[in-house]
């Protein structure tokens, strides 16, 4: 129940939203994205063309819930220049260099409509639950480490709550809330919201919408993008975006794929280790009892009662004389210790099957 992992990769991209589910202990998974964005020269001093690549490193050791990650932006800026005239120049180095870690605070359980079988309605009906979100909280550090034009001058925190609506189990919305570059000039705060639907085991697309809101002017996008599951570990993803920067307006373009390297184990419990466990079990209660001596020369003589019990029984004024020298008699007080024997074998052979099916469903 506590578990973050999944069975196939779980990326974030090719979207710009965070999901607040951790990759899982044991995991180390790689997000790339190749990119061109261009956008219309703003008069004086503007950025209008950037082409580069962003990576994403995820991994958790600790705690499931808790995942570390680091990003890093690589990309040529053109610098552009127009006044009188227009003119240009290409710099090249890191505008992103930050690492950072999530919590999952919250994850709401859902009801299995699959064990309801007295209505069809009840079965099929939505689960208002779902409207209830996953919740965790992001901390994360901008270095420094960056291009000359992308320098804040300073180490900056970044804060986020990251929320996901799982509204079927093909169809979620994320949505991101974010402060950064805090305590600068540069400071921003932004929103991220995607809707992702399944189409099968394979495909998947998404829409989304951004909006970051800095102190000179605020930048809006809308993109759109579908992800192939090459195979469990490895996802291929493409997007596009119309941008709306201040008075310019333009177009993001991006291709990238995810990559992990599975080191993952469930976390179990080894039944031989508990002593208490061990030693006291139906089938260690059942030798027990049948282990001594005495117990062993008893079951000779139930074993030829039980023989007796199964040939043809007389009629009915028949039988109830027997019943009578059997209850009177030395064979009958070994017949009532046969019933009352054979009752508690019946309990501990279902308390054995009860023990198979848990240890059954350990194992999956």
């Amino acid at each position: 129940m506590q578990a973050q992992y999944t069975e196939v990769i779980n990326s974030n991209k090719p979207g710009f939203s965070e999901s607040p589910y951790s990759v899982g202990t044991g995991v180390y998974q790689f997000e790339s994205n190749f990119f061109l964005r261009s956008t219309s020269i703003d008069p004086t001093f503007s950025r209008p063309q950037d082409f580069g690549v962003d990576l994403l490193f995820r991994t958790s050791f600790f705690l499931e819930k808790l995942e570390l990650n680091t990003q890093l932006t690589y990309q040529r800026d053109k610098i552009a220049f127009k006044n009188i005239f227009t003119s240009h120049y290409f710099t090249s180095g890191l505008s992103k260099f930050t690492i950072g870690a999530k919590y999952l605070l919250f994850q709401p359980t859902y009801t299995d409509k699959s064990k309801e079988v007295k209505s069809w309605k009840r079965r099929y009906a939505f689960d208002k639950k779902r409207f209830i979100p996953s919740v965790a909280i992001y901390l994360g550090m901008n270095t420094d480490l960056v291009n000359e034009i992308h320098k804040t001058q300073s180490i900056t925190p970044k804060v986020g709550v990251l929320l996901q609506h799982n509204l079927t189990n093909e169809f979620n919305v994320i949505s991101n809330v974010y402060y950064d570059k805090i305590g600068t000039d540069f400071s921003e705060i932004s929103y991220i919201i995607t809707a992702t639907q399944n189409f099968g085991s394979r495909w998947s697309g998404f829409l989304e919408h951004q909006g970051v809101f800095l102190k000179y002017q605020n930048n809006l996008n809308f993109g759109a993008g579908l992800a192939y599951l090459f195979n469990k570990d490895f996802q291929i993803n493409t997007s596009a975006r119309y941008l709306l920067e201040g008075r310019t307006n333009g177009f993001y373009g991006g291709l990238g794929i995810s990559y992990r390297i599975d080191k993952h184990k469930d976390s179990f419990i080894d039944l031989n280790e508990i002593p208490e466990i061990k030693k006291n079990t139906p089938i260690t209660r059942y030798n027990k009892k049948q282990g001594n001596f005495f117990n062993r020369f008893l079951n000779i003589f139930k074993r030829k009662e039980s023989k007796k019990t199964t040939r043809k029984r007389p009629s009915r004024s028949r039988k109830k004389k027997t019943t009578k020298k059997k209850k009177s008699g030395f064979l009958g007080l070994f017949g009532k210790k046969k019933k009352k024997e054979e009752t508690e074998i019946e309990k501990l052979e279902r308390e054995i099957k009860e023990l198979e099916k848990e240890v059954k469903k350990n194992n999956k």
